[in-house]
């Protein structure tokens, strides 16, 4: 919902770190195998219940994800990348909320309840662009990608801001997950009816 918006105010930061980064000789896909491993450092970290780590690896791993893109546009986009990039944010969103399911029992069904979500959502966003690139539609909206990205209630802003709460707020993880797999769930009704007025219904 708000990933667009923020575009503006991210890109020059990131653009600068990415720039900086690409004269060091770190390439784009260096920097999305990182961002890979925090991720599940941040799912072992909830899964330990320090809580503490598991927000900084949280952030470490959404501002390499950020940068992934920026060394990219800086040297060279590839289509691996961009396949690496969305495997590697889906890696950080099965390992946050599997790592609060191991932190302790109560957390286990509204934590399957969240990954549910995250499988609609995901295969939501990724047959729309699938179909949109078959047709050859393109956007910007959310930067240079390698594919069409469609926009959301549920998008990667309000998915970190879920995620920091839960890790500031580990004792009410049960309603954020369950308040979150309601906005996923909206987001792919609202996606498919965006699909709908896009594609036609043949």
């Amino acid at each position: 919902m708000f990933d667009a918006k923020l575009r503006p105010l991210i890109d020059p930061p990131l653009g600068a770190m990415g720039r900086w980064l690409a004269g060091l000789g770190i390439g784009a896909n260096t920097v999305t195998f990182a961002g890979i491993v925090l991720g599940i450092g941040a799912g072992v970290a909830a899964a330990r219940a320090d809580f503490g780590l598991a927000l900084v690896l949280i952030l470490a791993n959404r501002l390499l994800d950020g940068l992934d893109g920026a060394v990219a546009r800086a040297t060279r986009l590839s289509d691996f990348g961009g396949y690496l990039d969305i495997v590697g944010d889906f890696v950080f969103y099965a390992a946050v909320p599997l790592g609060f399911a191991l932190a302790a029992p109560a957390n286990q069904l509204p934590a399957l309840v969240l990954l549910a979500s995250f499988i609609l959502t995901g295969i939501s966003f990724l047959a729309f662009a699938a179909i949109a690139g078959k047709r050859g539609l393109e956007t910007e909206a959310h930067g240079r990608k390698s594919f069409f990205y469609n926009t959301g209630l549920a998008e990667g802003t309000e998915t970190i801001a879920v995620f920091v709460a839960m890790a500031l707020l580990p004792q009410h993880f049960a309603v954020i997950a369950y308040g979150y797999a309601a906005l996923c769930l909206l987001t792919v009704v609202q996606r498919t009816l965006i699909a709908r007025q896009t594609f036609g219904d043949g």
